[in-house]
C-alpha cells in the first residue's frame, strides 16, 4: 500500500505536460519577486516613518534635558557672579552709547615736509631757474593739512604751506587751499568753493610732493604757472553710466600759481574771470589694465586786466624779437591719458603706469616796440607735452623716466626739452626718498643754456593726510 501511493503520484506527474509546469513555475517566481519588492518598499517607508517619529520624540527630550540641567540648583555665589557680569555688560553698552571723546569734534590734522637736495652745473641766469646753480638745499614745502566735516551736508579743508625764499632764505607762509565742499547735492553733483586747485589736466591740481617725479614738467610751469590754484567755485557731475564719466566746470578770478587775480582794486567785469572745464572717463580694458582719458580747457577773456597791486599793471613778458608782449586773452586746451597695469594678484609689488598730456596755448597779446609804440595785436600758438613711464617692481621700489617738451607761450620758436630718469624708495607710506637726474636742453632762440641737475627729494608725513602718495 505504501508503495502504491508514490507510484500513483509519479504516474500523475508524468501525465502533466512539461511546458505547462515550466510556465506555471516562471509565473509564480515573477509574482513572488513583485510581492517581495512591494514588501521591501513598504518596509522602507515604515523605517523612514519610524526614524521621523524617533527624531520628533528626541527633540522634546533634549529640550527637557537641557531645561532639567539648567534647573539644577546653583549656589548663591554663582548666581551673584552671573548677575554681576550681566550688570557690567549692560553698563558698558550704555556708556558706549553716550560716551563723547574729547577730540571727537576736532578736525583731522597732518603735516607734510619736503626737502630737496640738488646740484646743477649752471647758474640760475643761464638756466632760467629760480634756484641757484651748484649745491643747494631747498625746503620746498612744509604743508599743514586740516580737514573735517562741517555738518552732514558739507566738509571743509585747509592746506597751508611755508617755503623758503631762494634769495633771503626766509620762509613765506601762504594758504594754498581753503575750501568748502558739498556732500549731499542731488543728481550726482558736487560743489566746491573757496581757494583750491582747479581740476585741469592730469597733474596741475596735484601737490608737489604727490608728483611721480621731483619737479613739475616744463609745460605745466610754462602754460599754467605750476599748480592750478584759483579762488572761485567748481562743480562736478558724475554721469549715471556703467563706467566712470566725470564733468567738471569752474570759474575763478585767477588760475595758476604765477597768475595773480584780475582787476584787484578796480571794477571786475565778467570777462575778467577764468573759466575752465574737464571731461574725464575710465575704462577697464582687462581685469589688470585700465585706461583713463581726459580733455580740458581754460579761457580768460580779459587777461590784460591783471594787476600786481592796485594801480600797477602786471609786468609784461620779456622781449621777443625786440618787442614787449602783454597778455590780453588767455586760451589753453589739453588732452591727457593714463594707462595703468596693476595685476590683481600682485598689485602691491608690481605695476606699470604710463601718463601723457599734450597742451596747446593760443594767447592774444598787446605788443609794443622798443620805443613803447603800440603794434598790432599778436596771437601766439604754442605746443607742449610731457610723458612719463613708472615701473613698480617691489613694494617699496619704483623707477621711471620723464620726457618733456615746451614751446614758449610768447615765442613758439623758443623750445625747451627735459629728460629725467628717477628712482623712488618708499620706506613706508609716510616716508619716501626719490633720486632724479634731469638734463634740460634749449634751442638758441630761448636764450638759455643746456644744463644737468641731480636731485634727492625726501618727503614725509605725520598725522592725517587724506591723499597720501598718489600714482597718477
Amino acid at each position: 500500500m505504501r508503495i502504491m501511493v508514490p507510484l500513483t503520484l509519479l504516474f500523475l506527474c508524468s501525465c502533466i505536460p512539461a511546458n505547462g509546469l515550466a510556465e506555471t513555475l516562471e509565473d509564480r517566481v515573477n509574482a513572488l519577486e513583485k510581492t517581495i519588492k512591494k514588501q521591501e518598499q513598504t518596509i522602507n517607508k515604515q523605517q523612514k516613518l519610524i526614524q521621523d517619529l524617533l527624531a520628533d520624540i528626541k527633540a522634546p527630550q533634549a529640550a527637557v534635558s537641557a531645561d532639567a540641567a539648567a534647573s539644577q540648583p546653583a549656589t548663591a555665589k554663582q548666581v551673584e557672579q552671573q548677575v554681576q557680569k550681566l550688570d557690567e555688560k549692560v553698563d558698558q553698552i550704555a556708556n558706549a552709547q553716550k560716551k563723547t571723546l574729547p577730540s571727537e569734534f576736532n578736525p583731522a590734522i597732518g603735516i607734510v615736509g619736503e626737502t630737496v637736495f640738488s646740484y646743477r652745473d649752471k647758474g640760475a641766469l643761464k638756466t632760467g631757474s629760480d634756484r641757484p646753480g651748484g649745491f643747494d638745499v631747498f625746503q620746498r614745502s612744509v604743508e599743514l593739512n586740516v580737514a573735517a566735516s562741517v555738518d552732514p551736508f558739507a566738509k571743509a579743508y585747509l592746506v597751508a604751506n611755508a617755503s623758503a625764499d631762494a634769495a633771503t632764505g626766509e620762509s613765506t607762509f601762504n594758504i594754498e587751499e581753503a575750501a568748502l565742499q558739498t556732500e549731499s547735492l542731488p543728481w550726482n553733483l558736487t560743489a566746491k568753493a573757496g581757494r583750491f586747485f582747479g581740476e585741469f589736466g592730469r597733474l596741475s591740481y596735484i601737490h608737489d610732493h604727490e608728483l611721480p617725479f621731483v619737479n613739475r614738467p616744463l609745460v605745466l610751469n610754462q602754460y599754467i604757472g605750476g599748480e592750478s590754484r584759483t579762488d572761485g567755485v567748481q562743480v562736478n557731475w558724475l554721469a549715471p553710466l556703467d563706467h566712470y564719466v566725470s564733468l567738471t566746470m569752474g570759474v575763478g578770478n585767477q588760475f595758476g600759481g604765477d597768475n595773480p587775480p584780475n582787476d584787484v582794486g578796480d571794477f571786475r567785469n565778467v570777462g575778467g574771470w577764468n573759466y575752465w572745464g574737464r571731461l574725464s572717463s575710465s575704462f577697464d580694458l582687462t581685469p589688470d589694465i585700465s585706461f583713463e582719458p581726459g580733455v580740458s580747457g581754460l579761457w580768460n577773456p580779459e587777461a590784460q586786466g591783471q594787476w600786481a597791486s592796485p594801480g600797477v599793471l602786471n609786468p609784461s613778458f620779456p622781449l621777443v624779437n625786440g618787442n614787449t608782449f602783454t597778455e590780453r586773452e588767455r586760451r589753453l586746451v589739453g588732452a591727457d591719458m593714463t594707462l595703468s597695469y596693476k595685476p590683481l594678484r600682485n598689485n602691491q609689488f608690481e605695476s606699470i603706469i604710463w601718463g601723457t598730456e599734450v597742451l596747446y596755448s593760443d594767447n592774444q597779446y598787446d605788443k609794443t616796440d622798443v620805443s613803447g609804440n603800440s603794434l598790432p595785436n599778436s596771437s601766439v600758438g604754442s605746443l607742449g607735452m610731457y610723458s612719463y613711464l613708472t615701473y613698480k617692481f617691489h613694494r617699496q621700489w619704483s623707477a621711471g623716466f620723464l620726457y618733456g617738451f615746451a614751446e614758449d607761450a610768447q615765442n613758439s620758436s623758443a623750445k625747451s626739452y627735459e629728460y629725467s630718469p628717477y628712482l623712488t624708495w618708499a620706506l613706508s607710506h609716510w616716508n619716501q626718498l626719490r633720486l632724479q637726474y634731469t638734463y634740460t636742453d634749449h634751442n638758441s632762440l630761448s636764450g638759455l643754456e643746456p644744463d644737468s641737475a641731480v636731485y634727492l627729494q625726501w618727503s614725509w608725513i605725520i598725522g592725517s593726510h587724506s591723499h597720501g602718495w598718489q600714482e597718477r
